[in-house]
C-alpha cells in the first residue's frame, strides 16, 4: 500500500510504480477525500505511460459511498474496493455498504470486506460481549473480539451477496496487530467460510520487530494453505523503502517453497574460522550482483528464479552446501589464502585463487545463467 497523499498524483504514481516493480501484484491506494478521488484516473494514466497496468486497488473509510457515487471515473478506474464494515456511516451503515456493493456492480468490480479490530463495528461488539456476560460458559474477551470480527465480515458478505455481487466476487480480511490473534481470527474464517482470505498482520511495526511478526504468522497460515493475497505491513523509516514490504512479502512466500521471485541465496553466518573479512565482502558483491542482474536476467529468462547459489565461508560446510545448489563458491576458512573452489550442478568445475576470485566467479554465473536458463526459458511456437 502507498503512503503518499493520493491527491498528489505525480508522487502516487511513482510509488505505485517502485511497489508494482519490486514485484506487487496488486497496490492499494488510500482514497480518503474528493481530491484523492479524483485524481485516482490520472495515477492510471500515468502509469500506463510508464507502461504499467498494475491493478489499482481503493482504500476506502467512512465516506466511500459518497467519493464512489461523486467520482465515476475513480470508481471505474479501480480494479477494486476495499471496504471497512466497522466505519461506513454509523447508524446507517448498512444503507451505505450496500451503496458501494452497488457501485461495484455497476462497474464489474469485486470488494475486499477489510475487518480491522482497531475499528470493529461496535454496535456488534457491544451486543456480543452482552450476550456473553448473560451465558453460562463465559469465553474471554479476546474470543468475544475474535467472534466479532468473523460475524461482521461474514454478515457483511452475505449482504453483499443479497444485493446481487457474485459470491467469486467477495475478498475478506480480518487483521489484528497479534501473532497468535491473526492465527486465531484467520483459522476461524477459514473454517466458516470459502471466500479468498488476504492474511497481513495489521500495524506489525518498525524494522526487525515488524518483519519478525509478520513472518511469524504468515508462516503458521500458510502452511496451513490459509490465505490467497498477502501483504506485510511495516512502519517505515523517515524516508525509508516502501518497496521493503514487497520484498519481505516475497521472502516469505519463496522460503515456504510457496512461490519463487529471485534466486535463493544460501550463505552461512561467518565464525571462528572466517577471520578475515574477505568472506564477508565476497558474499555481499555476489549478493550485490545478482540483485542488480535480477531484472534483466528475468525479462530474459523467466525461470532463473527458481537457481540456488551457495556462497560459503569455510570448509565445514561450504563445499556441501555448493553442490546442493546450482552454483557455489566457498574459501578455506581461518588464516585463509583466498582459495575458492567453484561447484556448477553438484560437481566441481573450477578452484579459483588470487584477489579475483570474485570478478572470475561472476563471469562463471553469468556463464551459467546463460547456458541453462535461457534454453529452459524457450518457448516452442
Amino acid at each position: 500500500m502507498t503512503n503518499t497523499d493520493t491527491a498528489d498524483a505525480a508522487a502516487t504514481s511513482l510509488q505505485v510504480a517502485e511497489l508494482a516493480r519490486a514485484g506487487s501484484s496488486l497496490v492499494r491506494i488510500t482514497v480518503n477525500n474528493e481530491e484523492a478521488a479524483h485524481a485516482v484516473p490520472e495515477i492510471a494514466s500515468r502509469l500506463a505511460d510508464m507502461g504499467l497496468s498494475v491493478p489499482l486497488i481503493g482504500d476506502f473509510h467512512y465516506n466511500g459511498h459518497l467519493l464512489l457515487a461523486r467520482y465515476p471515473d475513480a470508481a471505474r478506474t479501480l480494479a477494486k474496493y476495499r471496504i471497512n464494515p466497522g466505519n461506513v456511516g454509523g447508524k446507517r451503515r448498512d444503507e451505505n455498504f450496500r451503496t458501494i456493493i452497488g457501485i461495484a456492480l455497476a462497474n464489474d468490480k469485486p470488494i475486499r470486506i477489510g475487518v480491522n479490530w482497531g475499528s470493529l463495528d461496535q454496535d456488534l461488539l457491544t451486543q456480543l460481549m452482552d450476550e456473553n456476560a448473560r451465558a453460562d460458559a463465559k469465553r474471554t474477551a479476546k474470543e468475544v473480539y475474535i467472534e466479532a470480527m468473523v460475524q461482521s465480515a461474514l454478515r457483511s458478505a452475505a449482504i453483499a451477496e443479497e444485493t446481487g455481487l457474485g459470491h467469486n466476487r467477495i475478498i475478506i480480511s480480518a487483521k489484528v496487530s497479534g501473532v497468535q490473534d491473526l492465527v486465531d481470527v484467520y483459522r476461524q474464517l477459514a473454517a466458516r467460510c470459502d471466500y479468498p482470505l488476504h492474511v497481513g498482520l495489521t500495524e506489525a511495526g518498525l524494522g526487525s520487530k515488524g518483519i519478525v511478526a509478520s513472518t511469524a504468522a504468515l508462516s503458521i497460515l500458510l502452511s496451513e494453505g490459509i490465505g490467497d493475497t498477502v501483504r506485510v505491513s511495516l512502519t517505515p523509516r523517515p524516508g525509508g523503502d516502501r518497496t521493503e514490504e514487497v520484498r519481505v512479502a516475497q521472502q516469505i512466500l519463496q522460503s515456504l517453497e510457496l512461490q519463487n521471485f529471485n534466486p535463493q541465496v544460501t550463505a552461512c553466518p561467518g565464525c571462528g574460522r572466517t577471520t578475515s573479512t574477505f568472506f564477508q565482502h565476497m558474499a555481499e558483491d555476489i549478493q550485490t550482483y545478482l540483485r542488480d542482474q535480477m531484472p534483466v536476467w528475468k525479462e530474459r529468462y523467466p525461470s532463473v528464479i527458481d537457481m540456488k547459489v551457495a556462497v560459503m565461508g569455510c570448509v565445514v560446510n561450504g563445499p556441501g552446501e555448493s553442490k546442493h545448489a546450482n552454483i557455489g563458491i566457498s574459501l578455506p576458512g581461518t588464516f585463509e589464502d583466498p582459495k575458492a573452489p567453484v561447484y556448477v550442478d553438484g560437481k566441481l568445475m573450477v578452484t579459483l585463487k588470487g584477489e579475483t576470485i570474485v570478478s572470475d566467479f561472476l563471469r562463471i554465473l553469468d556463464d551459467y545463467v546463460e547456458r541453462k536458463y535461457a534454453k529452459s526459458s524457450t518457448v516452442a511456437v
